[in-house]
């Protein structure tokens, strides 16, 4: 007589128990939500749910920032926020290794009911801590990760675009950052990692890649740029060989490549020229901070003595249509009135298309804290007001040069197929730091748009940091 597999109507069933479920922040930069990435790819391949909730979760991860006083101030704020609605908070990143007073911990200090502390890129700690809290119900494989890309795991981005990681920490000592002793020094993932998430990514739907790290220039240097494997072939663990082979993925996706946090050596030099071949977006984010050299070195930037004004005018001349946006500080400690019009007319000069702009703030634990020559808040930030008006006015100017342009637009937002339009990005727009192009609606009625698709777009007008585009 054949076994009977199939369970009785009348045989009694164990209930089916509720997933655990997670809430989870995430505070702070792109590098931090590539943490957050990890995370919540792990959790979902244990089992674990996510809570849109404090209150209907099982307890709470907050992925912390600590680099100036208002993101320490909003993680602090959080974490107190989980803690009064769910009881039960895990914290981790940027936040979680800063000291306090008398060196203890800063998060326990202010919140010692937290159920566990660890600092940044501390993923196997954070599953540590929800296990012993909250037991995984099951362990299945990465792969079998419900909208996953494979290997690449979660994203919290929309589908069409995502943060790939290439290194952790960072080998300098900048005087106004503590990102070195949060992060460590600078460990170059394998190229052979790197470009398989990138292929998992693309195969996934991903239509631009945004690539980051505390300094992409330098990717490689700490494993003195060995040969690691990709494909059956051997790559260098460098920026070069590692921009061409995500240019080689990204082309039969038609994807973009976008570089970030690209600091100025003479070796991103090699790099225009894929640029100037549409092998990755011609647009590199340069942190550049400052522009006059006893200010650099002062802060103790690397690259300090380039010359800056006349690589980028180099990068100009190697790919015209190259796009460049940094950051800088105002008011720096000691920094003269003379100093700071340096820095104004190099704004002038160079043209940045993107620029944003902080007044200097003391940060605990900087060593510029100890640099003579505080200037006033009011100063500082005024300082601050004057650079961004020159700023924006370049800006505004290089805007308006592209009306009449036609350009391809990566479209982000396309309700009703976008017949009412829409809102996208050129080559020219990060997410989220940089600007958009408004999409009206498209003068054809069979043009239609979607998003996660490329559409082409006629400029026809500029509204502060946008452009204004007609589908064509």
């Amino acid at each position: 007589m054949s076994e009977v597999l199939s369970q009785s109507p009348l045989s009694p069933v164990a209930p089916v128990k509720p997933a655990p479920r997670v809430g989870f922040v995430s505070l702070g930069c792109p590098k931090a939500l590539t943490d957050s990435e990890l995370i919540l790819t792990r959790l979902s391949a244990e089992g674990y749910q996510t809570s849109k909730t404090f209150e209907g979760a099982d307890l709470v991860i907050v992925n912390t920032c600590g680099f100036i006083d208002d993101a320490v101030r909003e993680s602090l704020d959080t974490i107190g926020e989980a803690l009064a609605e769910n009881g039960k908070v895990i914290v981790t990143g940027c936040l979680g290794a800063k000291t306090g007073d008398g060196g203890g911990n800063l998060v326990r200090q202010m919140h010692p009911s937290v159920l566990a502390v660890t600092g940044p890129h501390a993923t196997q700690e954070v599953m540590d801590a929800v296990h012993l809290n909250l037991p995984k119900p099951h362990d299945p494989f990465v792969d079998l990760v419900p909208n996953a890309f494979g290997i690449a795991g979660i994203k919290l981005t929309p589908r069409h675009y995502a943060y790939l990681k290439i290194s952790e920490g960072c080998n300098h000592r900048c005087t106004f950052c503590i990102i070195p002793s949060m992060r460590g020094d600078l460990v170059s993932r394998p190229v052979g990692d790197v470009l398989n998430e990138a292929q998992a990514l693309f195969e996934g739907g991903v239509k631009e890649l945004l690539v980051i790290s505390q300094d992409t220039s330098a990717y490689g240097v700490d494993v003195k740029y060995r040969t690691g494997f990709w494909d059956g072939r051997p790559v260098k663990t460098r920026m070069l060989e590692l921009v061409q082979a995500f240019g080689e993925i990204a082309a039969p996706f038609g994807a973009w490549v976008r570089l970030h946090y690209v600091y100025p050596y003479p070796s991103v030099d090699e790099i225009l020229p894929l640029m100037a071949t549409g092998k990755v977006l011609p647009y590199l984010d340069v942190p550049l901070q400052h522009s006059h050299p006893d200010v650099l070195k002062r802060m103790k930037r690397p690259a300090n003595g380039e010359k800056n004004l006349e690589r980028i005018l180099r990068w100009r001349e190697i790919c015209p249509e190259i796009v460049i946006r940094s950051t800088f500080i105002a008011g720096f400690p000691g920094e003269t009135e003379s100093e700071f019009e340096h820095l104004l007319d190099f704004m002038r000069e160079a043209k940045i298309d993107r620029a944003g702009c902080f007044a200097y703030s003391p940060v605990q634990g900087a060593a510029a804290n100890k640099i003579p020559g505080m200037l006033p808040l009011q100063v500082r930030e005024e300082r601050r007001t004057r650079f961004m008006a020159v700023a924006e006015a370049v800006s505004s100017q290089k805007l308006h040069q592209r009306i009449g342009a036609t350009m391809q637009v990566l479209v982000d937002h396309a309700p009703a197929l976008g017949r009412k339009g829409g809102t996208g990005r050129s080559y020219a727009d990060a997410p989220e730091i940089d600007g958009v192009v408004k999409l009206l609606p498209p003068e054809k009625i069979s043009k239609t748009m979607k998003v996660g698709e490329f559409t082409r777009a006629r400029i026809v007008g500029v509204q502060g940091h946008d452009l204004i585009g007609v589908p064509v």
